[in-house]
C-alpha cells in the first residue's frame, strides 16, 4: 500500500470512528446548516415550493421550484430536492 492510500485509509478509520460516537441528537443535527430541501407544496390551491431545513423545520413557501434553489444557495446551503 502506497503512502498516501495508507494517510487516505488512516483519515477514513478516524472519520468513521468519529461518527460512531455521534450522539443521536448530534446526528439529527448532522448537516442542519449545510443542507436545506425542497418539495413540492399546494398553498391556497396553488402550486408552490416549500424550503426546509434538515431538520424538517419549514423554512419558506416561495412559487417556483429555481428560486427556492436560488435563495438556499444564496444562503450558503446546498439544495435537496424530495419528491
Amino acid at each position: 500500500m502506497t503512502g498516501s492510500r495508507r494517510e487516505t485509509m488512516t483519515m477514513m478509520n478516524d472519520t468513521h470512528s468519529q461518527l460512531r460516537q455521534l450522539s443521536t441528537q448530534d446526528f439529527a443535527s448532522f448537516g442542519l446548516g449545510d443542507v436545506a430541501y425542497v418539495r413540492p407544496v399546494e398553498m391556497d390551491g396553488t402550486a408552490a415550493f416549500a424550503i426546509h431545513a434538515a431538520d424538517g423545520t419549514p423554512l419558506s413557501v416561495v412559487a417556483d421550484r429555481e428560486l427556492a434553489f436560488a435563495a438556499i444557495v444564496q444562503n450558503d446551503m446546498e439544495p435537496v430536492s424530495v419528491h
